[in-house]
This record gives structure tokens, C-alpha cells and sequence, in this order.
């Protein structure tokens, strides 16, 4: 499974990080400092992979020890997105003793977050991977993080759903409570929103299914459906326009996305490869 991902440049990342190690830093590194009494100190260290699993986020990793010193050299053994096993090294580090240990924390916990997630995402992918349909994110993200989690899961075969609320329209149940219906929704919203959006409208019945395809909804998703209600749902929308996406969710899991892929929807999302995802345990090891 490949899929392109990439981080957004450092301008946007930079101050994250550096926020990130403001808030482990504090006053300074206690244990180093006193440990080296102002002497500098050169080391080389390895990072080794303590479960299996895919690993990703070693650019951020890296650019955490830059940040620090700009002397520090890390290297990748590991490519980005690579399976590694228990015992594999996926990077080596040489710096001065204070930055490798300062550093060492946020880095570490930025990696092996990312890793969890690329991990999980490609157990999902690989069970859809001979079939036309898409498996895609969701804005369930950690706060902070969700510009770095979207591009692990993107990098473990994932389609990234919109980033914030500002990239499209979806209307959802609460959406069209409010507004008094699923025509009511799209009217109003049509009218006010920028070209060239989109307009994504959530259905859980083949009521508002059609509803949704008599106001012109350019995607629909079919939210909780059973695959067999899902199968007529998909051929009603092929049947009446063609150009419509079709995107299930609601409850999807490693034992039933395969059957909801073969109803026939383009895309499948789940919160689950970010919520779901177990941190991959990795270690930095000082070399004597």
C-alpha cells in the first residue's frame, strides 16, 4: 500500500513544535544540566523500534533536534511509511548530550503517535485495496495535531476528509434539525456560501436520500446504514445522476469495511484510524 503524503512546510509546523517544547522545557532541563555542570558533551544515539509496526513523523522528529541545535545530525535509517520489526534501528542522532536529551521526549512521543496511526490506517487500507472504494479521515483529531495526524494517516493509504470547517459544506443531522430539513439546509446554505464549494449532506434513510438528490447534493453520505439498505441507497444515486460521491460512515471497523466497500460507495470514513490507533513504542538508545 502507497499512498503521497506530505507535511506542510516548516512555517506552519515551526510553531507548533516550538510550543511544544516550551511547554516540556519550562525553566530548563534539570536532570542534563545538572548531570553536565555547563561541560558539552558529543554522543551518538540510535532510535529502535520496541513493536512492530509502520513508522512515520521522523521528519518532525528530526526537525524537534534542529529547533534545539542546528549542529545535531539525525538520520534516517527507516524510510517514511516503512514496516519495521522489534529490534529494527530506524535512525541515528549524533549531538551534544544536552540537545539529544531535551530533545529526546517530544520528539519520541510525535513519532510514535504518527506511527500508531500510519500502522492502523494501512490494516484498513489493505482491506479494501483491490477495491474502487477510498478509505478517508475524519476531523476527530487531537487539538494541535490534527495537521500531522491527517498526514500519518494520509501516508498509511487514507484519503484526508476536509481539514477544518471552512473547506466545504457538510450538512449533518443537527444542520438539518435546525434548519428544518434536508431541502431547507441546502437552500439556505447555497445561498450563502463561496464558489467553488461543495456541498456534502449526511442521510440516514433512503427518505432523505432522496431529499438530498432533489436539492442537488454534490456528495452523500449514508450515515449508520446497514449494507443491505446501503446497496439500494448506492443504485438509487447511480440511477438518477452519476456524478454524485457516495461516502459511508458511522461505525465502520477492520471486520465490517470490506462489506461496506462492496456496496458500491466511493469512500468510506472512520474516525477510528486516529481515535483507534495504539502509540508504536519506540526508544532512543545512547551508544557508549
Amino acid at each position: 500500500m502507497s499512498n503521497v503524503a506530505g507535511l506542510p512546510p516548516w512555517i506552519v509546523l515551526d510553531p507548533l513544535i516550538q510550543s511544544w517544547l516550551i511547554e516540556d522545557i519550562g525553566r530548563g532541563d534539570r536532570t542534563t544540566q545538572g548531570l553536565l555542570a555547563g561541560k558539552a558533551s558529543s554522543i551518538k544515539a540510535v532510535w529502535v523500534a520496541k513493536a512492530p509496526g509502520v513508522v512515520a513523523g521522523l521528519p518532525l522528529a528530526s526537525r524537534v533536534f534542529q529547533l534545539l541545535d542546528t549542529k545535531v545530525s539525525f538520520v534516517a535509517i527507516a524510510r517514511e511509511g516503512q514496516w519495521c520489526e522489534v529490534g529494527e534501528q530506524i535512525a541515528t542522532i549524533e549531538g551534544t548530550l544536552d540537545s539529544l536529551l531535551t530533545g529526546e521526549r517530544l520528539a519520541l512521543n510525535l513519532a510514535m503517535r504518527l506511527s500508531g496511526i500510519t500502522t492502523l490506517t494501512r490494516e484498513y487500507a489493505r482491506k479494501i485495496a483491490d477495491l474502487p472504494a477510498r478509505l478517508v479521515d475524519t476531523r476527530k483529531t487531537t487539538p494541535g495535531l490534527r495537521i500531522m495526524e491527517k498526514y500519518a494517516s494520509q501516508l498509511g493509504g487514507a484519503v484526508n476528509h476536509r481539514m477544518g470547517l471552512d473547506d466545504a459544506v457538510m450538512i449533518k443531522d443537527n444542520h438539518i434539525v435546525v434548519a428544518g430539513g434536508i431541502g431547507e439546509a441546502i437552500t439556505l446554505i447555497r445561498s450563502n456560501m463561496p464558489y467553488p464549494l461543495t456541498i456534502e449532506v449526511e442521510t440516514e434513510s433512503l427518505e432523505q436520500v432522496e431529499e438530498a438528490l432533489q436539492h442537488g447534493a454534490d456528495i452523500i453520505m449514508l450515515d449508520n446504514m446497514p449494507p443491505e439498505l446501503m446497496i439500494l441507497a448506492v443504485k438509487e444515486i447511480r440511477d438518477r445522476n452519476s456524478k454524485i460521491k457516495i461516502e459511508a460512515s458511522g461505525n465502520i471497523t477492520l471486520d465490517n469495511i470490506r462489506a461496506v466497500a462492496l456496496t458500491g460507495v466511493d469512500y468510506i470514513s472512520t474516525s477510528a484510524l486516529i481515535t483507534q490507533s495504539k502509540w508504536l513504542d519506540l526508544s532512543m538508545r545512547i551508544l557508549r
